[in-house]
Formats: C-alpha cells, structure tokens, sequence
C-alpha cells in the first residue's frame, strides 16, 4: 500500500544564496541568485499531492550538512536528506561520515564533479570508502556526465555491490541538442551508457533534467524527455527510476508544480497502463532506494 500511496519528489534544494557560495551558478542562472527556503516550496508540494521529498546538497561545504538537517527540521515532510561528503578525500570524508551517521534523517552522500576527472572513484582508498557507506545503508547520488565518469560510476558499482548507487537527471542525455530519438550520432553514446548501467542491479536513476539542460535549452519542452525516459526505463525499470523536480533549478523554465506535472505525464506516456509501475515512478523507488519512513 506504502508504494501506492506515498508520493516522494526524490531531488531538490534550499540554500540561501549570500551564504552557500555555488560555484556551478553563472551569470546565466540571475534567477537562482536568491533564497530557496522550505516556505517557498510547501505550497507547490500540496498542489501536487507530494508527500515528502529529498532534500540534496548544492555546495561542497561542511556547513552544508548543518544547513541542510535545519531545514529539514523546519520541514517535516523533508523524509531524507543527501548529505554532502568529501569523496576525493577519504580520511576526511571518513571523519565526517562518523558524524552523519548520528542522523537518521541522511539517506545519502555526494560531492559535485561536474565534468572533472573521476579516476579516484575507483582508487582502494575511496572503494573501502564506499564499503563504509553501504555497511552505514547510505546511498550515493552521482550525476555522471562523461563517458569516462560514467565507466567509474560502473566500477565502484561491480566493486561495492552492496553499494546503492543512484544516478541524477537521467545521466545527462542529449537533451540540449533537441535530437530526434532516431538520431544515433547524437543519442548513440548516451543510449549505450543508460543500457551499459542499466546491467548493474545496485543503480537506480532519477527522471529529472539538471543544470546544464536547463541551460542550453531556451524554453522547456516536455517532449523532449519522452525518448530518454522511455530509454531509462526499458533498461532501469520502473523499481529503479524515480521522478525528481530538481527544484528550484528547475525554475529556470518551469516552475515546480509545473515541472512535476509534465515529468509524471512522461511518466505515464511510457507506461500507460501500468499503475504499479507509475506509482513506483512517484514515491515507491525513492522509499526503497533510501530507506525513507513514510
């Protein structure tokens, strides 16, 4: 019933902009450049129907994590928290994961990579890291958007089976380029990456669009996402995707009702007959994936 019922938005932020610098921000994202706080989101989440929500990190900070369980304090139908964590550094992160594990409401780590090397995913040093957080049944969210850091995500997943491992914004697919599902040049690499890690049964996905999409695109198209989520799905299946807003960097073309409306409808158009499997879509993944409470 839990599965049917609970509906979770999977991936969204708070931060207050003068005090969570966001190096990832430009002059192209002048709309984020201002406070995400819990009494900004409630009421598009009781437009929704949504239940409850992870909250994710957005700034590789300490100080981030404080932030983050006292919003969840003021929220309570904030039901995990996305902790950051200083993977990179594994001594460090080490301490740090001694503290997290203190707090029952953080269901996961991640630190940002965005397009750098990420051949230390897989160094010993960070694997027996890894090993630590699935003994302490944390999660990783990791968005990889490079074949290469998509072939690390894959090696920590076979070295760490035990590991739960949950890709953000769909892996980054071509969205930006607007191309047709049949054009192979451009959805080629993607296509194979989502089928390559798709095999690997301890990673999960999130039907979302990050930042750098919403960048490129100059108006939101809903559309767009039909190829690559029916993609994900064929090779993740419904136990192992969930739908996630990306609020509020979703606001820079659509606002959150919105977004989540559209995402639940290409939902649908993937799986139009199959309730289970949407209502896994909406809440039922993202309960078990990180063992959230309803």
């Amino acid at each position: 019933m839990m599965d049917r019922t609970f509906t979770v938005d999977a991936h969204h932020h708070f931060w207050r902009s003068a005090r969570q610098p966001q190096p990832w921000r430009t002059s192209h994202h002048a709309i984020l450049a201002r406070d995400f706080e819990p009494a900004d989101l409630e009421p598009a989440l009781k437009d929704s129907g949504i239940d409850g929500t992870v909250l994710i990190q957005s700034a590789d900070l300490p100080e981030e994590n404080e932030r983050m369980l006292a919003y969840a304090a003021q929220a309570p139908w904030v039901r995990g928290v996305v902790a950051w964590l200083p993977l990179h550094d594994p001594p460090t992160a080490r301490a740090l994961l001694a503290e997290l594990r203190a707090h029952p409401l953080i269901r996961g780590v991640r630190c940002l990579i965005g397009r750098d090397d990420a051949e230390w995913l897989t160094a010993p040093a960070t694997l027996a890291l890894f090993r630590e957080l699935a003994d302490a049944d944390l999660a990783w969210d990791i968005v990889p958007v490079t074949e290469a850091q998509a072939r690390q995500v894959a090696g920590v997943a076979e070295a760490v089976p035990q590991l739960r491992v949950i890709i953000d914004h769909l892996g980054r697919p071509p969205l930006d380029a607007m191309a047709t599902g049949g054009d192979h040049e451009v959805w080629g690499p993607w296509r194979d990456r989502i089928a390559a890690l798709g095999r690997l049964p301890n990673l999960a996905l999130k039907l979302s669009v990050g930042i750098d999409v919403l960048t490129t695109w100059r108006t939101w198209s809903s559309a767009a996402l039909h190829h690559p989520a029916a993609h994900a799905l064929r090779h993740f299946g419904a136990h192992r995707v969930m739908l996630a807003s990306n609020w509020p960097v979703i606001t820079l073309h659509r606002s959150h009702s919105g977004a989540w409306n559209d995402l639940s409808e290409v939902a649908r158009h993937a799986l139009p007959t199959d309730e289970r499997a949407l209502a896994a879509l909406r809440g039922g993944t993202a309960m078990r994936w990180y063992g959230l409470k309803p």
